[in-house]
């Protein structure tokens, strides 16, 4: 496995965030991240199945429809959040989705100030990405709740703990053919995970990619990030303008 300078620290930073997070009322930890797109089509995905299918071993007619799934999960309740998006995972999917789940949520959770989210840098919500934390910004102004970025390492995704959902669901299709959005929706609807049954959606919202701040613009909403030193790129804290501009 590929190493980078700082990997332990930044793990030891990681489990000290969420050993933080876990053991305080006020602060909820969520797991992020988006699986590998999903061929939709008769195509083999080999595994076992007790009806036998017929699958297409490559795609004859050109471009292959695909739907990502993107789960939010919350370690410590073991909750489990899906959504399903036939356009691209950008920043603004990414936040939309964060919008949709704590709107959700929130009312079950009154004394959370701080939303702890342990995430991969990747190319859409990492944190030098300048539409992610500019909507993640706007998450936190919006709903007036501090959040706490934890990454990853790169090469350790396997780590960060909505990762372990996706396997799972691997498993409980193995052998099935996925072959409309109908299908892949029904198997995440009667999927469970730790004895748990996800909320499952649809995003049906096109999305874009290249949204981007100038980076004047940038300069100025990099004033609203608490960044560790020396870990400045994986630990990013953002405070509400308003208690912020109180300090």
């Amino acid at each position: 496995m590929k190493k980078i300078p700082q990997t332990d620290a930044i793990f030891d930073q990681v489990h000290k965030v969420n050993q933080e997070a876990d053991a305080d009322e006020t602060m909820l930890r969520i797991s992020l991240d988006a699986k590998a797109p999903i061929r939709v089509g008769l195509f083999s995905r080999g595994g076992l199945n007790r009806v036998v299918v017929k699958g297409l071993d490559h795609d004859f007619h050109g471009k292959t429809p695909q739907i990502t799934p993107f789960g939010i999960y919350l370690p410590q309740q073991g909750e489990l959040y899906l959504y399903f998006t036939a356009s691209k995972v950008t920043s603004d999917f990414i936040v939309d989705c964060l919008t949709d789940f704590w709107t959700t949520v929130r009312e079950r959770y009154p004394t959370v100030a701080t939303l702890v989210i342990n995430l991969d840098n990747g190319p859409e919500n990492h944190s030098r990405r300048t539409q992610f934390m500019q909507r993640i910004t706007q998450f936190v102004d919006h709903f007036q709740l501090a959040v706490q970025l934890a990454y990853y390492p790169p090469y350790h995704s396997k780590y960060n703990p909505v990762e372990r959902v996706w396997g799972f669901l691997e498993q409980h299709w193995n052998g099935s053919l996925l072959d409309s959005v109908e299908t892949i929706l029904h198997f995440a609807r009667t999927f469970s995970f730790r004895k748990v049954k996800p909320a499952v959606h649809f995003v049906t919202k096109p999305y874009s990619a290249g949204a981007r701040l100038t980076q004047q613009e940038m300069r100025q909403l990099e004033q609203r990030f608490q960044r560790l030193r020396g870990l400045g790129k994986w630990f990013v804290r953002i405070t509400p303008a308003s208690l912020a501009y109180n300090v």
